[in-house]
């Protein structure tokens, strides 16, 4: 399978937008997703998440957007930060600005981006691509188990300045919220694939039998 972070999928979303893909903005941020700090939210989620993205393109009414989207939506990672989406949405308002794109354009985008706050995961989607692009970025939860115990090691990793103590205290309630909602996935399709395997995964991570 071709590797989804390639600037070819990069640029042909660009161009759905009616837009040029800025220079040298695919370097950049193939470099923040690089960065040292990140131990799950590098290349390998974002490749995940715009491999998924390909599959229910035909599901998303502005795919392209969903796609840049990604692109940002964890660009600016400061695991000791509170206002990473925040972040990455002003570099993709920028961008988007730089290249021209319209202004209903940019707020989708933004919207699409600042969606993914810890914040509004109890937020009903406003509309049906904010509720997938949301499933995607799920969609770990419900991974295949080794896969799924891969993440809880990167999640440890990346909160390894936090006290084992508190972090052993604090991850079951982060993982327990997820179980309370009424669904983990939103739309139907994420529903069916992903929803039972994510309960199992999460009851066991949380130490619920």
């Amino acid at each position: 399978m071709m590797d989804p972070c390639t600037e070819e999928g990069w640029i042909a979303a660009w161009r759905a937008l009616g837009l040029v893909a800025p220079t040298g903005l695919h370097a950049q941020l193939l470099t923040a997703w690089s960065e040292p700090q990140r131990h799950y939210h590098t290349l390998q989620h974002l490749g995940e998440c715009l491999a998924l993205a390909e599959v229910l393109r035909e599901q998303m009414a502005r795919p392209a957007e969903v796609i840049i989207a990604l692109w940002f939506h964890d660009a600016v990672y400061d695991v000791r930060a509170h206002d990473n989406e925040a972040q990455s949405a002003q570099w993709a308002e920028r961008a988007l600005l730089g290249a021209g794109a319209a202004a209903d354009v940019r707020k989708r985008i933004i919207d699409l981006i600042m969606a993914t706050c810890h914040g509004a995961l109890d937020a009903p989607p406003s509309s049906p691509d904010v509720a997938l692009l949301l499933d995607i970025d799920l969609a770990i939860l419900g991974a295949p188990e080794p896969r799924f115990a891969e993440y809880e090691a990167q999640i440890c990793a990346e909160y390894s300045w936090v006290p084992l103590d508190v972090f052993a205290a604090k991850r079951p309630e982060v993982l327990r919220g997820f179980l309370a909602r009424e669904r983990i996935y939103a739309m139907d399709t994420m529903h069916a694939r992903f929803e039972a395997q994510a309960r199992r995964n999460l009851s066991h991570a949380a130490g619920i039998s």
